[in-house]
C-alpha cells in the first residue's frame, strides 16, 4: 500500500444500486477499496462488483461466510473468479472452515487467471460487547480474549488477517504477527455518532495502533461533501 487512500475502504452500506454506483464514482479517487455487503449485494447482484472494479478501485466483498466447508469453499472460488479483492468469513466456523475458504480461493482465482483475493476472518462483531457476547451467545470471558483466540486460529488456518476494533489490534499483531492484517471498522472521526457500534476509534487512533485498513461509511456516505469527509480521513490516516 503505497498511498494513504489504498488504506481506506468505503462501506457502500445502501439497498439499491444507483445510489451506491453514484457515491462510489463521486468518491473514487480518494478510496482504495469499497466494501460491498450483503443488503447491496443481494439487492443489486454480483454486477455491482465489476461496476465499482472498473472505477479502478479494489472491491472488499463483506460476505462474511459461515457455512460447511465444502459450501464456504465453492463460495470463496466464486468470490475470486468475481475479481474481488478482499472477502471475509467467520472464524466461528472454525479452522476446517476456514482452510477451505483459503483454498477455494486460491482455485477460483487460478481459473479465472488473476490474484488470490486476500481472506480475513471476523472474530466479534464490532456491533457486540462483553454482555452480548457473555448473556446472549454464550461465549464467556472478556470480548478481547475471544478475539485473540480466534485470530490466532484464523492464521493457523492460513487467513491473511481478521476484521477487528483498533482496541484489539496490538494484543492480535502480539499474538498472529505484524505481518498479519486487521482490518478496522467502527472508525468514527472526533465529534461523530457511534451508530450502531459499541467498539470505535478515530481515524488516526487506529492507525496509530497499527491497523493495515481502515473501513468508514456513514461518517462519508451521509456526509454533506462525501468527497470533502473521504479526503480529511484520509489526511488522518497520512500521519
Amino acid at each position: 500500500m503505497s498511498r494513504p487512500e489504498d488504506r481506506l475502504i468505503v462501506a457502500l452500506d445502501y439497498p439499491d444500486r444507483e445510489p451506491a454506483l453514484a457515491m462510489a464514482r463521486a468518491i473514487a479517487d480518494e478510496a482504495g477499496m469499497f466494501k460491498v455487503g450483503l443488503e447491496l449485494f443481494n439487492s443489486a447482484g454480483p454486477g455491482v462488483l465489476e461496476e465499482l472494479r472498473r472505477l479502478g478501485a479494489g472491491v472488499f466483498y463483506d460476505g462474511k461466510f459461515l457455512d460447511i466447508p465444502n459450501t464456504v469453499a465453492g463460495a470463496a472460488s466464486a468470490a475470486a473468479r468475481m475479481g474481488v479483492t478482499m472477502f471475509n468469513v467467520h472464524a466461528l466456523g472454525g479452522l476446517a472452515m476456514m482452510q477451505a475458504a483459503r483454498e477455494g480461493a486460491a482455485r477460483g482465482a487460478e481459473e479465472a487467471g488473476g490474484r488470490p483475493p486476500l481472506v480475513i476472518a471476523v472474530t466479534i462483531l464490532t456491533s457486540v460487547d462483553r454482555q452480548v457476547m457473555n448473556e446472549e451467545v454464550g461465549i464467556q470471558g472478556e470480548v478481547i480474549e475471544a478475539v485473540v483466540r480466534l485470530a490466532r486460529l484464523a492464521r493457523e488456518a492460513g487467513l491473511d488477517g481478521v476484521v477487528c476494533s483498533a482496541a484489539e489490534i496490538t494484543r492480535i499483531k502480539q499474538a498472529c504477527g505484524d505481518d498479519f492484517l486487521t482490518v478496522v471498522p467502527g472508525i468514527r472521526p472526533e465529534g461523530a455518532a457511534r451508530d450502531d457500534q459499541a467498539r470505535v476509534s478515530t481515524p488516526r487512533a487506529a492507525v496509530e495502533a497499527g491497523a493495515d485498513y481502515l473501513v468508514v461509511g456513514r461518517p462519508i456516505t451521509r456526509a454533506g461533501d462525501p468527497r470533502a469527509a473521504a479526503a480529511a480521513i484520509v489526511r488522518e490516516i497520512e500521519i
